[in-house]
């Protein structure tokens, strides 16, 4: 088959060769028709497949957790088996490619994409990451490991430059990378928007050749994220073989000059073609030539999935006795969260699920409806609600809404995310203009908010008066990926039951990096002190309290970083004033990361659920009745406080970057390193998590004869249900180089295991440990170092839950390759 590339390659113009290293258009490479040579789609993940369609709408997928719920299930067989069905979501959309794993660790709490990433350890991560891939990539699904590397926060991501030492690159943030190539063999890297050590990613030969190709022996295909390449030559040199997406911005024509001038060989051309050749050719697209058509397969055994992997994330932070929820008594739903189903992040990882359950959807099935009750309490959007209704859509070919349209079209809500083919392909994507009319009719009178934002200009009239302006004095905010305005808010005063009329005009403005049209368009009535004292009564007259509050893809999401990690608006005093109404109450959680929690003392019991995908709802109600055990544990440290976070620094060239530059002035002291290092207390450590049943960790063996001679270590330990149910424990090997004549943290995690057990069930397992598990990296030497002298293993259940111990101790230094 290798002879099939080389002869393909052998047979293509200059042209054609040109063409295979740039998108067509959003999702797709062209083909090449006169060698029968088929076109190349990708999709967007990692939480899902969304197909061709745009960020909003579209052909339905299945959703699945999130990034960081996997990362809290600390099991790499579940997440082997959730990658094989995300192949078969993206074979539904005639797609070749998923975007996904996101893999970037969570250096600061308040990243609006840690939701899509692991953990804040990269063993953690490096291993989640290598089952998905291997999932995938095992049905025939390419994998797109990303972002490469340093994209840490979003804010001004596409030209902040991360410096980033190489020591601290090497032993954190490549090392789920390092181990995609190395163990899972990935067929895709993308590199990210920011620049690393005043380099842009894209063009960043030392990652890109040096490191990834001639050092881990990387032979799939780097692309750029989209709008993510810069340059022509230097791109095409550094190892960048695709620019996403197309129409070319940096190839096409400009790279044919390039060739020809010589600023780009004809063997590097050739190596980028074979390379993506050899891609098309493992993904099955060379020689896919059926028709384009999307389905949306909502598939049983994907639902059951997606409810057990759900359930498997979510961590029990704290119980008092509290759950599971047992007898027939009463119970008070309370909360934001508890009708609205929090499924997914914000930004590319969110698609149009195929249905969503709530909370209240969830308890309503498993204990029926007659022993609840419902009050909201308080709101937690970030934006007022989408208008949503049927609105007609009037399209212009120019950029001031003249003339008459050239196409009408209805959508339902008041947003939209333009993309590639718009109207019909009657305007152009980036210079087009659209008037979307319909009507609003409020339940209950008074002053309303109407607010929008947009990438490009928009005015809300409603009942012909202009109420929302972000057109007049539109300037650059913190949505659509930083090409959009803040939210603009207007207030207006609205009568229940009568059917307002809201206009929406919206044009195209010039782009800063990404090319994209987009506007979201909202009315909400603020809810005030009686909707809390409301909550209170019904809290107060239930048995027990169930608060469901937390954050959702408005304020995690991609593009944007969060402001702090209190919980937005109310909910803090909404929590505080349930507990004190009902001391049976429980707090879900579900957000993308930390919050400070001022209430954890009055509260009985505290579950984070993240967002676990469409069957949220029901994945919740079966840990809080105990129809599943909770047996996730933290992927991330949760602090008392955001200034508590290693990131957090007066100097804001540290966080969130100054300048250009954001400094990670922490080094390898991140996370759960940093809390041992400096001796401040989280509220909840990393590892850690309650169940309903109580395991131990006995007799520990140290098979060490190997040590002196290649560093390999065999750890056994036998872990025991010692509770009177079934249920799961993540068993956690952590290291400490005890004569490291460099600083190094206190402990390291270098293994770990996903234990399910029988109640009175006890088994051994083993835990191997390689050379690496005992190395740093030396940055004169340019190799990972072994040295001699001792080294302590020890053994637990958490991070700080670590009752075993041993030494193993060497007389010689061991130099291992990079």
């Amino acid at each position: 088959m290798t002879d099939r590339i080389e002869q393909l390659a052998d047979q293509m113009t200059l042209e054609e060769k040109v063409s295979l290293l740039s998108g067509e258009d959003f999702w797709s490479v062209p083909a090449v028709p006169r060698l029968g040579i088929g076109k190349l789609r990708v999709t967007d993940g990692p939480n899902g497949a969304r197909g061709g369609g745009s960020l909003i709408g579209g052909v339905k997928s299945a959703s699945f957790p999130v990034g960081i719920a996997l990362g809290a299930t600390w099991n790499v067989e579940l997440v082997e088996e959730i990658g094989a069905a995300l192949a078969d979501e993206v074979k539904s959309k005639n797609a070749h490619m998923l975007l996904a794993p996101t893999v970037n660790i969570h250096r600061s709490v308040t990243n609006g994409r840690n939701f899509e990433c692991y953990a804040e350890d990269p063993i953690l991560s490096g291993e989640l990451a290598v089952a998905y891939i291997v999932g995938l990539q095992g049905q025939g699904i390419g994998a797109t490991i990303k972002h490469f590397a340093g994209n840490e926060s979003e804010i001004e991501r596409t030209t902040m430059s991360s410096q980033v030492d190489e020591r601290t690159l090497r032993e954190v943030y490549l090392i789920p990378f390092e181990w995609a190539v190395k163990k899972a063999k990935t067929w895709g890297v993308m590199s990210s928007y920011n620049r690393l050590n005043g380099t842009f990613t894209s063009e960043h030969n030392w990652l890109l050749t040096d490191v990834l190709r001639r050092e881990w022996g990387y032979d799939g295909v780097v692309m750029s994220d989209w709008f993510g390449s810069h340059s022509t030559a230097e791109t095409v040199n550094a190892g960048l073989d695709l620019e996403m997406p197309g129409p070319p911005r940096d190839r096409g024509q400009k790279l044919i000059e390039a060739i020809q001038s010589g600023a780009v060989s004809e063997a590097t051309l050739r190596q980028r073609v074979v390379a993506m050749l050899r891609l098309m050719q493992r993904v099955g697209s060379l020689d896919d030539h059926r028709p384009f058509a999307e389905a949306a397969n909502d598939r049983p055994e994907h639902r059951a999935l997606i409810r057990r992997a759900g359930a498997e994330a979510a961590v029990l932070l704290k119980n008092n006795g509290a759950l599971p929820l047992r007898g027939d008594g009463s119970i008070a739903v309370i909360g934001p969260n508890a009708k609205i189903a929090q499924i997914m992040g914000g930004g590319s990882a969110q698609l149009n699920a195929h249905y969503r359950v709530s909370p209240w959807d969830g308890l309503v099935a498993a204990l029926g409806e007659d022993r609840l009750s419902y009050a909201p309490g308080c709101t937690n959007h970030r934006f007022e609600p989408v208008l949503r209704g049927s609105l007609k859509v009037e399209y212009f070919a120019n950029e001031q809404l003249a003339g008459e349209p050239v196409h009408v079209a209805m959508q339902d809500e008041a947003q939209a995310f333009w993309i590639g083919h718009v109207a019909d392909g009657k305007v152009d994507v980036q210079h087009f203009s659209a008037r979307i009319s319909g009507t609003f009719t409020p339940e209950t009178s008074g002053e309303h908010r109407v607010g929008v934002y947009s990438a490009g200009f928009a005015k809300v009239y409603v009942d012909g008066k202009l109420i929302a302006d972000a057109w007049t004095q539109w300037t650059k905010g913190r949505t659509f990926f930083e090409e959009g305005c803040d939210e603009v808010v207007g207030t207006v005063g609205l009568e229940a039951g009568r059917a307002h009329e809201v206009v929406i005009e919206f044009a195209t403005k010039d782009f800063a990096t990404l090319g994209l049209a987009a506007f979201a368009a909202g009315i909400g009535l603020p809810l005030g002190n009686q909707a809390i004292a409301d909550a209170v009564l019904v809290a107060r007259n239930a048995d027990t309290a169930i608060v469901f509050v937390g954050r959702n893809g408005e304020w995690d999401t991609e593009g944007s970083d969060l402001p702090s990690i209190q919980l937005p608006g109310r909910q803090n005093e909404l929590i505080a004033a349930i507990a004190n109404a009902n001391p049976n109450t429980i707090v879900v959680l579900q957000t993308g990361g930390p919050v400070e929690m001022p209430w954890i003392g009055s509260v009985a019991a505290l579950l984070e659920a993240w967002y676990p995908g469409q069957e949220a709802g029901n994945a919740i109600a079966d840990v809080l009745t105990g129809a599943a055990e909770p047996s996730g544990r933290l992927p991330q440290s949760f602090p008392v406080k955001w200034s508590d976070n290693p990131a957090h620094s007066q100097d804001r060239e540290v966080y969130p970057g100054l300048d250009g530059k954001v400094r990670y002035e922490e080094g390898v002291f991140i996370g759960y390193r940093h809390y041992d290092k400096v001796g401040t207390a989280p509220l909840f450590h990393f590892g850690f998590g309650l169940g309903y049943t109580s395991f131990a960790v006995s007799d520990l063996t140290v098979d060490d004869a190997e040590f002196e001679a290649d560093g390999q270590v065999m750890v056994g330990v036998t872990v025991s249900n010692t509770g009177a149910r079934d249920g799961a424990t993540v068993v956690q090997l952590y290291v400490s180089d005890d004569t490291a004549s460099v600083p190094r943290p206190a402990k390291e995690l270098k293994a770990f295991s996903k234990v399910q057990l029988k109640a009175g069930e006890s088994r051994q397992i083993t835990l191997p440990l390689d050379a690496r598990s005992f190395a740093f990296y030396g940055e004169k030497s340019r190799h990972w170092l072994v040295e001699d002298g001792s080294f302590t293993l020890q053994v637990g259940l958490s991070s700080v839950d670590l009752p075993l111990s041993a030494q193993v101790h060497r007389q010689t230094t061991l130099m291992l390759p990079v």
